[in-house]
């Protein structure tokens, strides 16, 4: 499993209710993308970051997000760049599923 961690910082700050607004516009076309187990939207605590990381079944299956229309979107979105940053998952604790999974 591969975690991409995708973060943009921001220019003033977006509470989390600001956030929750604005992700909600974007996480429909994430719902059917293929190999892409989870996405977690995320704003720090001082609202100055925004992001996700996304859970996906391998790194071929990130790189065809990953794109230059998805940069050229994104940065369009939030007015910055992304910052992505891969990491393998070998094992991952599932405390709703009550198991440890290994990849």
């Amino acid at each position: 499993m591969i975690l991409a961690i995708v973060t943009f910082p921001i220019t003033a700050p977006m509470s989390v209710e600001e956030a929750a607004a604005t992700f909600q516009t974007t996480a429909p076309k994430y719902l059917s993308v293929e190999g892409l187990l989870r996405k977690n939207y995320m704003v720090s605590d001082d609202g100055m970051t925004v992001g996700a990381v996304y859970l996906w079944c391998s790194r071929q299956d990130a790189d065809t997000l990953y794109t230059d229309d998805w940069k050229k979107f994104v940065t369009e979105k939030y007015g910055v760049a992304p910052s992505l940053r891969f990491t393998h998952t070998p094992v991952m604790v599932d405390n709703v599923a009550g198991q440890i999974v290994t990849f």
